[in-house]
């Protein structure tokens, strides 16, 4: 291990998965708890497009990536709230036009391209110290945005027809979670790709999801999972010679499935303390919420 520590690029790697951890950890429980695993594998692929936007333009293709990840977040988001029948056709359609728009632009780019599957299935190892610094400012607005909106993201994301009642600005908040799972996206998309971004954003909440009942601890759970997974997956690929997002991502997958197969061993023998049925919606929000219990009870 000290070994691999004498070089830089894999100093920034650990870093890089730090922080994408932090913000992975708390938009991550955002997304399974309120189902938007598709939407964000929608803007993940549009971000594409920024990527491209950056290169034909000739400036810091995150950058970019941050732009269309956020504009596609916002549509994708409005037209969920608007549009709910058809809204799974229009952002696949997003999601289309995002990369080919990504793929024409690095086509019309003159000169030297880069190599572009980095970011399709993710390149920690070539995480440069600027894509730190960007990643550090995303973790910073990110966390401060959930500490800020907190109680009014935990009343959408457990009723929101409660929300709506107590004057909570639903839709103003729903798309303020969507910009910050742009964000989240857009860095992860250095460490494990586009592809395999859906992966690392959902399965390290998910797995927190089945061993605790709070919103706090599952976030706090899925940061320490994706910070473990990150670097064992880092440590693996180094030794074996291995893609090391791809790795990342078997070793979160494996994790997943082996918490499936021991939690219901342990609810056997402490069923108090497991909460049943993974992340319970109804159950956090109640034991998170009092003023909801007292409007149910009228």
């Amino acid at each position: 291990m000290s070994e691999a520590l004498q070089f830089e690029f894999m100093r920034n790697a650990l870093w890089a998965g730090f922080l994408v951890s932090i913000a992975c950890g708390i938009i991550g429980t955002f997304v399974v708890i309120n189902r938007l695993v598709f939407i964000s594998g929608g803007i993940a692929h549009a971000a594409y497009g920024g990527i491209g936007l950056g290169y034909f333009f000739q400036f810091n293709p995150m950058l970019g990536a941050i732009l269309f990840s956020l504009v596609s977040a916002l549509g994708m988001g409005l037209v969920q709230r608007k549009t709910r029948q058809r809204a799974d056709t229009i952002i696949g359609v997003m999601w289309a036009v995002g990369m080919a728009m990504g793929i024409i632009f690095v086509d019309l780019t003159e000169g030297y391209k880069a190599d572009l599957m980095s970011y399709l299935f993710g390149s920690i190892l070539a995480v440069p110290r600027s894509d730190l610094l960007i990643m550090l400012v995303l973790d910073i607005i990110i966390v401060a945005l959930v500490i800020l909106f907190y109680k009014e993201l935990l009343a959408i994301s457990f009723d929101e027809t409660f929300a709506t009642v107590t004057n909570v600005p639903v839709d103003a908040i729903y798309l303020t979670l969507m910009c910050l799972v742009a964000l989240t996206v857009v860095m992860m998309m250095r460490v494990v790709g586009l592809i395999l971004v859906i992966a690392l954003l959902t399965m390290p909440a998910a797995i927190a999801g089945q061993w605790v009942k709070e919103m706090k601890q599952m976030m706090v759970l899925a940061s320490i999972l994706g910070m473990s997974f990150t670097t064992a997956g880092l440590w693996l690929s180094y030794w074996l010679n291995l893609t090391s997002g791809a790795t990342i991502i078997l070793v979160a997958g494996a994790t997943y499935l082996l918490s499936m197969a021991v939690r219901p061993l342990v609810r056997r023998v402490r069923p108090n303390q497991i909460l049943n049925g993974g992340a319970d919606q109804r159950a956090i929000a109640t034991k998170q919420s009092p003023s909801r219990r007292k409007s149910s009870r009228k």
